[in-house]
């Protein structure tokens, strides 16, 4: 039985592969298999009290005498909580199962095999789970089995009143007890990400056979701690994933390194048009990003001021517009400076071709509303354009092109936002969520590991674009020297494997600032992380120091 874990960390691991396909799928692919047959349950089972048992050892040091509580519902994934369980008090831990229904439709041969390994069935599971949240007096670890895969919708209010207490103790890693999930913590959107209720976010969840959307698309994949996938043996769906997130190894093949007939045209040429009288340090920081993530020239178009910044930081930039592979339009920039509005505007026209062919490009920050201005006249992205919005931007965005929504409601439901965009404006949309979603018109949802807290900093958004631009502009240079690698499905996939490689960069160069790089992940997730090491603050112009590292340890990655 083999084992694949999602540890996406900023510690800087190497991403296991994850493609996350559709419940319904999941379900159809095993059926001819699981019918009939506890086999696969008890398989699961054993897998997740090694998971508690591993959970037990970090939390406690041992094993023996350890409490734990089993939260479970009436179908399968309850069935693999108890049989789990029974494993666990056969090992010497004190086990106490609290159903969130009558016992009678508990899994009967599962709560047979539990009782008669000595776990204890709750006579009231609300008090049973009250007490598990008292600290000294509470549990060590709760198995969290109330729903599958199959649930839609919130939990329902038996189930949400037991996992209530356990959820105002606090959150993984400030509460005194873990949280295992079994397949995936209860009451999440299971194939978009979303939260529609009440949630008891896990420290570790082990799922079956592949991801599901859950575990690589927000709010709800830091909700999942880390997530172990196993092997039962069992079929993969056929078909499309719902999402993906693409693996170092993937990442990293996509870096070249130059050979001695390369020049900086070869290399990719940025033009940057970023900063402002009101926010210069953006093109510093954009410009820096780009030559140090190997950009052949960066050419810079900015107001003199914003000019002799960069200059007196990176002598190399070039202040002179002139032949570009790729673009990066807006950072530090703001639509109410008219003037400087006017000069971006007039290079989102170049962008989309009004004047000759389509240039690719990263349209972010003050250049977002004046996009989406034009596309509401009848102006049209391709997907080499990847837009860069965080949720509020998102928002303004799907308003301005006749979307009724907000801020909360992009937060809420990122993944449906991000491909809405995509299809409204023809763009790659990279949606700075945690983690990062990026859609594309047709193409399926990338996630990526949006980095440590520590990037949560004024000016980590102008790195990225940069990152991203210089990337671009390199994925478009060699297609022009026909050094591009893989067909036309290949090709037209490549923006998007752009902005995953640049955050995948952005966020190993913030490892590497906030000195996480040698930390030992207690929790790795989609998202939220607890490390051995807290790290340390950085400022954005770190980050640009660190790409260089980050940039070798993919192109390692990607080499084997």
């Amino acid at each position: 039985m083999s084992t694949a874990t999602a540890s996406p960390s900023a510690s800087g691991s190497t991403l296991a592969a994850a493609a996350a396909y559709p419940a319904r799928a999941v379900a159809d692919a095993e059926a001819p298999l699981t019918a009939g047959t506890d086999r696969y349950m008890h398989a699961a089972a054993h897998a997740l009290a090694r998971a508690a048992v591993e959970e037990l050892r970090g939390a406690r040091g041992a094993v023996p005498g350890a409490r734990v509580l089993l939260l479970v519902g009436g179908g399968h994934n309850g069935g693999d909580a108890l049989l789990a369980g029974a494993l666990l008090a056969r090992h010497g831990c004190a086990v106490t199962a609290a159903p969130a229904t009558d016992p009678a439709r508990l899994h009967a041969g599962a709560l047979d095999a539990a009782r008669a390994a000595g776990v204890r069935l709750a006579a009231d599971p609300m008090a049973a789970a009250r007490a598990a949240a008292g600290g000294a007096a509470g549990v060590d670890l709760v198995v969290d089995g109330l729903t599958g895969i199959a649930a839609t919708g919130p939990l329902r209010p038996a189930a949400a009143e037991i996992i209530a207490p356990l959820c105002a103790a606090g959150d993984p890693g400030e509460r005194p007890f873990r949280v295992l999930a079994v397949d995936l913590p209860s009451g999440v959107g299971v194939d978009d990400g979303t939260l529609p209720g009440p949630v008891l976010a896990a420290d570790r969840t082990v799922t079956f056979t592949c991801f599901k959307a859950a575990h690589l698309a927000p709010p709800a994949a830091p909700r999942c701690g880390r997530v172990d996938v196993v092997d039962l043996g069992l079929p993969v769906p056929n078909g499309a994933p719902l999402a993906v997130r693409p693996t170092d190894t993937e990442l990293g093949g996509l870096l070249r390194v130059p050979g001695d007939r390369d020049h900086k045209y070869t290399r990719g040429v940025v033009g940057l048009w970023a900063g402002s009288q009101t926010y210069p340090g953006a093109a510093v920081l954009a410009a820096s990003a780009a030559v140090r993530t190997g950009a052949g020239m960066v050419r810079l178009a900015a107001p003199a001021r914003v000019v002799d910044l960069v200059l007196a930081r990176r002598p190399e930039v070039v202040p002179v517009d002139g032949r570009c592979q790729a673009l990066v339009i807006g950072p530090g920039t703001d639509p109410a400076d008219a003037p400087r509005a006017a000069e971006l505007d007039a290079a989102l026209g170049r962008v989309l071709g009004e004047a000759g062919e389509p240039v690719d490009a990263v349209i972010d920050a003050g250049a977002l509303p004046l996009l989406a201005a034009r596309v509401v006249s009848g102006g049209r992205c391709m997907p080499r354009q990847v837009l860069t919005p965080h949720a509020g931007e998102a928002a303004a965005l799907l308003g301005a092109l006749g979307e009724q929504t907000s801020r909360e409601s992009v937060e809420a439901a990122p993944a449906a936002a991000a491909r809405r965009l995509a299809e409204l404006t023809g763009a790659t949309v990279l949606l700075k969520t945690t983690p990062t979603l990026i859609a594309s018109p047709g193409g399926t949802l990338l996630s990526v590991d949006s980095g440590p807290g520590w990037l949560a900093t004024a000016g980590s958004g102008d790195v990225l674009a940069g990152i991203i631009g210089a990337l671009l502009a390199a994925s478009r240079a060699d297609a022009e020297n026909g050094k591009a690698v893989g067909g036309e499905d290949v090709q037209a996939e490549a923006p998007a494997r752009c902005a995953a490689l640049g955050v995948r960069l952005h966020a190993l160069a913030a490892a590497r600032a906030a000195g996480l790089v040698d930390a030992s992940p207690a929790v790795t997730a989609g998202a939220g992380r607890l490390f051995a090491c807290s790290g340390h603050p950085l400022a954005a112009l770190d980050l640009t120091e660190a790409i260089p590292a980050a940039w070798e340890q993919l192109w390692c990655a990607g080499r084997g």
